[in-house]
């Protein structure tokens, strides 16, 4: 996979930015970043306002968008991960940890794809509930669509996961792809250990046409 490419806005009064570019200009010699793009707003505020970007420094990273200061650490973490499915899902998880839903949602609305991303956080057992919350939300967006139906493999293999709550979860998104083929995934869980995973099974299923 080649180094992605980034893209820092900065500014001429900005005391952090130096530091920014200086380590992703590092990067970029160290070949973890594939080329570096840098714009000074105060010179082309144009570009800020097409990114709806009004503080500096930010940084886009592939498809990951960093706003304030990062280390060279952080940076690199990044960089590496960056259009990576497993980077994606950490992106994704930042995003709904700090309430910044609506910007997750901007990002799947224009790349669907990206949907796949979110699937480890159903997954992830130490996510909080506010970022399990959010990742409902973005799967619930997309209710009875192809982009929900081929995560429908994925979900099945979560409905079988160690954790009730992940089982659970897994059959309502199951139920939500309205797809048949979830079917046999709902059915298994009916006699689950869990009641709530039983629950959702079943209304899933209800939900789910022949």
């Amino acid at each position: 996979m080649p180094a992605p490419d980034a893209l820092l806005l900065l500014s001429t009064h900005c005391p952090h930015c130096p530091a920014m570019l200086s380590a992703l200009a590092d990067l970029v010699k160290q070949g973890m970043i594939g080329r570096l793009e840098a714009v000074n707003l105060e010179q082309r505020p144009e570009v800020g306002q097409a990114l709806g970007v009004r503080s500096v420094p930010w940084l886009r990273i592939g498809r990951i968008e960093l706003a304030g200061v990062h280390s060279k650490a952080e940076l690199a973490e990044w960089a590496a991960k960056a259009d990576s499915e497993a980077g994606l899902a950490d992106y994704f998880h930042m995003l709904l940890k700090e309430g910044q839903l609506p910007r997750a949602q901007a990002l799947i609305e224009a790349d669907p794809a990206l949907l796949a991303a979110v699937l480890p956080i159903v997954g992830n057992v130490d996510a909080s509930l506010n970022v399990r919350l959010g990742a409902g939300v973005l799967l619930e967006e997309f209710a009875a669509t192809d982009t929900l139906r081929v995560l429908l493999p994925r979900l099945g293999e979560l409905s079988q996961h160690a954790d009730a709550r992940v089982r659970a979860d897994a059959c309502h998104y199951l139920g939500l792809t309205g797809d048949g083929a979830a079917k046999p995934w709902l059915e298994s869980r009916l006699t689950d250990d869990d009641a709530d995973v039983r629950e959702i099974a079943a209304e899933s299923l209800q939900g789910i046409s022949t």
